[in-house]
């Protein structure tokens, strides 16, 4: 693992300085064809940025590519993980890493170029007056490209479920391209987090806005993969809509008994 020691705080702090260094966690599980492509564009896209590869023992190779993109840029690591536990398991272990080494953002990305880096400072910048920023389809200027009708509709169709349910002002809450203070993720009770795939993003914003964050979304343009499978499930949707709808009755349990909701 190229752990990277105190290089955070060496690295380059200029047009996002006040926020201090920047982390994108790139979780990956058989993405060989899709991660070199997506390091070099978030390292184009913000120079001064740092990338971690959470991989989870990927059959492909992924992890080996990761090591050698590594050996060749400082700031670029690599987290190898035992094996595929979940899009939830891996960003947490990034946010971990990332936070035992002081970086002051840590930015969720996919692998897949689903979430286009050349947007990062978009949300980087917006981040200068929020405690959370989501990169969002579901906002005017926001798009999707290259997604099936019925793709479009389950997320629209989730979103406003989870919204609507547990009372949060988002419009995409299930999105997974976001930029966090570090102030923020040291207060959402990250050891309590257990879900998983898409129910993790509405289970983190959720807390997020119950925590009295200040939680922004700006559009974005998700592109659908060119190379390799979705990570999307029936036991994903699954778990969203249970855990959804448990946390909107106990909230509204709550709410009636005079109690804080968890």
């Amino acid at each position: 693992m190229n752990d990277g020691g105190d290089r955070a705080s060496a690295a380059p702090r200029e047009e996002y300085g006040p926020l201090g260094t920047t982390l994108v966690i790139i979780p990956t599980y058989n993405e060989a064809d899709n991660l070199a492509p997506v390091v070099a564009r978030v390292r184009a896209a913000v120079p001064e940025a740092h990338v971690l590869v959470a991989d989870d023992n990927s059959p492909d190779g992924t992890g080996k590519i990761a090591d050698e993109l590594a050996a060749d840029d400082e700031q670029v690591h690599v987290l190898h993980r035992a094996g595929k536990e979940g899009l939830g398991a891996a960003y947490l272990a990034g946010f971990r890493w990332g936070l035992e080494r002081e970086y002051g953002v840590l930015v969720e990305m996919d692998a897949d170029g689903s979430h286009q880096p050349e947007e990062l400072p978009r949300l980087l910048t917006a981040l200068k007056g929020a405690d959370l920023v989501l990169g969002s389809r579901w906002v005017p200027g926001g798009r999707v490209v290259n997604w099936p009708r019925g793709r479009q509709l389950l997320s629209r169709g989730g979103s406003t479920y989870s919204r609507l349910l547990l009372d949060v002002p988002l419009r995409d809450i299930t999105g997974g391209y976001r930029a966090f203070r570090r102030e923020t993720l040291e207060k959402l009770g990250l050891t309590e987090v257990a879900s998983q795939g898409y129910c993790f993003q509405v289970d983190l914003a959720r807390r997020a806005v119950q925590s009295g964050c200040t939680v922004v979304e700006v559009p974005i343009t998700f592109v659908e993969r060119e190379h390799g499978d979705s990570k999307m499930s029936r036991d994903i949707v699954v778990e969203a809509l249970w855990r959804v709808t448990a946390w909107g009755v106990g909230g509204r349990v709550s709410k009636a008994l005079g109690r804080t909701p968890g």
